[in-house]
């Protein structure tokens, strides 16, 4: 498999999920070994044991930034907290992780979900802060002749809904994720980069995702997820660190 170097560095980041059996034992240590495994930063999704500012100090010992923090859609009530806890520890981004599948019955209630999510991203936005949508596979369901996903894009400006791309998922679905890359890459500060497991070991084709991501230049942050292992976790995430290195993307 061979890559073009890109044009335009864009760092490496961990989802903190992908090792979260290690961050609920001990934050602090965890993001020490994610550090030297040569992330330049993490996406939240929980501290652990700490509260936003513990966080924020353990991720400062280990010289790392945050490139976004995931929230459950059941906490979209508690808009004050989701915020001040993004200001605290730093975080531009703030995205919707999932949506319930069941909720996915028609078009109309797509929309609806789009309508809803952009109210809680213009809260975000009046404060500086950018709101996302995480895909899985589910938003590729066809409704009328579109995607949910699409459904719930187009209700939404972009201003005030940008998207994370999963290209795992996209792929998974059925749905090439270049392809998608190319059509709303303008709309994708953060992109997740997955495999069946360990990155470059699956099959999703990289070559073709970052060859999308370098024409449309956009991404302020690549994030690897991993949550199937064929080693322990943090051998598989050095594997797929030292696949992206030989790529030119970390």
């Amino acid at each position: 498999m061979s890559l073009n170097q890109p044009l335009r560095p864009v760092p490496l980041a961990l989802q903190l999920w992908s090792v979260k059996e290690s961050v609920a034992k001990d934050f602090a240590a965890t993001t020490a070994k994610v550090a030297a495994l040569g992330f330049k930063g993490v996406e939240l999704a929980g501290y652990g044991g700490l509260d936003a500012r513990g966080a924020k100090a353990a991720l400062d010992s280990a010289d790392l930034r945050v490139a976004g923090m995931h929230m459950n859609p059941a906490k979209l009530c508690e808009i004050n907290q989701i915020i001040d806890d993004a200001l605290t520890v730093g975080s531009k981004h703030v995205t919707c992780a999932f949506w319930p599948r069941t909720h996915y019955v028609s078009a109309a209630a797509c929309e609806r979900i789009g309508v809803r999510l952009a109210e809680f991203g213009a809260n975000l936005r009046a404060v500086g802060l950018q709101f996302s949508f995480h895909n899985h596979d589910a938003e590729l369901a066809m409704h009328e002749g579109q995607s949910v996903l699409n459904w719930i894009l187009g209700a939404a400006p972009p201003r005030l809904l940008a998207m994370e791309p999963d290209v795992y998922w996209l792929h998974r679905a059925g749905y090439d994720p270049a392809r998608f890359l190319l059509e709303q890459g303008a709309r994708c500060p953060l992109i997740h980069l997955r495999d069946e497991a360990e990155i470059g070991a699956g099959p999703v084709d990289y070559p073709k995702v970052f060859a999308a991501i370098d024409t449309v230049a956009t991404a302020e942050w690549l994030i690897m997820e991993q949550d199937r292992f064929n080693y322990d976790p943090f051998e598989s995430l050095r594997r797929g660190v030292a696949q992206l290195k030989e790529w030119g993307r970390a």
